[in-house]
């Protein structure tokens, strides 16, 4: 028969217990000081090389982007706040504040044509056009409006980002100034209309292999929403979307 352990086995054991646990707290609070040293080390590093390059950060859109990577790899967001040290050394929460007001403006004006939908790329040449060429307005890039545009979020639902294939690419992401979701039957259309910037029943048939009524259905709701406008041929109905026009090279 097994001898059972004794009070004494019993109180030395929880003795042994309590101190793993004390040196495992005491583990771990110096680990999370050596991390936090650490990241407050980052940080003084990062302002300082943020200090050094500011000209290039503000000047040139890809080192810019460089330098937001950067900062999100140690969950700093220079765009968080318009005040403290990254406005005042860098001017980057103004300078995404201000393509934000900017971008509002263009969607505003041209939501009556293309029902609030636009391209990337057409928002983009847009932007530089309402901005001018003077020496005081920083190169924007595509990264820059689309992280203008997530700070939006706070209006509310209004804007979201649309990437057709998966990709960043200006004439593959869309730009939706108004409130709604598109479902993915809607997103699908938009995918077979993008090259041409026009479908129709027959094509959708063809390219989606879906029945006339469910592509009808579709065409149907996206006319509605103001997102395609119809063509009545003698031989078929063709649904143009204007947010994939080419824009213009001079002023419209």
């Amino acid at each position: 028969m097994r001898k059972r352990p004794g009070i004494g086995a019993i109180h030395k054991q929880r003795v042994e217990q309590e101190r793993f646990r004390e040196k495992a707290t005491e583990i771990q609070d110096n680990v999370f000081e050596q991390m936090t040293n650490q990241m407050e080390k980052f940080r003084a590093n990062l302002e300082e090389f943020a200090t050094k390059h500011r000209n290039e950060i503000k000047k040139n859109p890809v080192f810019r982007r460089q330098f937001q990577e950067m900062c999100a790899a140690i969950g700093v967001d220079p765009l968080a706040s318009s005040k403290g040290f990254w406005s005042e050394v860098l001017g980057v929460g103004d300078f995404y504040y201000e393509i934000g007001v900017q971008v509002i403006e263009v969607c505003l004006a041209t939501a009556p044509k293309n029902g609030g939908l636009i391209t990337l790329g057409e928002l983009r040449q847009r932007l530089v056009k309402a901005r001018g060429k003077s020496q005081h307005h920083q190169e924007i890039s595509n990264d820059d409006i689309l992280r203008a545009i997530k700070k939006l979020k706070v209006l509310g639902p209004g804007f979201s980002i649309i990437n057709l294939r998966g990709s960043s690419d200006s004439s593959e992401t869309l730009i939706r100034s108004i409130p709604g979701e598109l479902n993915p039957d809607h997103t699908e259309v938009l995918k077979v209309a993008e090259a041409k910037a026009f479908t129709s029943v027959e094509g959708l048939r063809a390219a989606l292999k879906w029945d006339d009524v469910r592509s009808q259905q579709i065409l149907n709701e996206l006319v509605r929403d103001g997102l395609a406008w119809v063509d009545i041929q003698p031989s078929r109905k063709t649904y143009w979307f204007p947010s994939f026009f080419k824009p213009l090279s001079k002023d419209d």
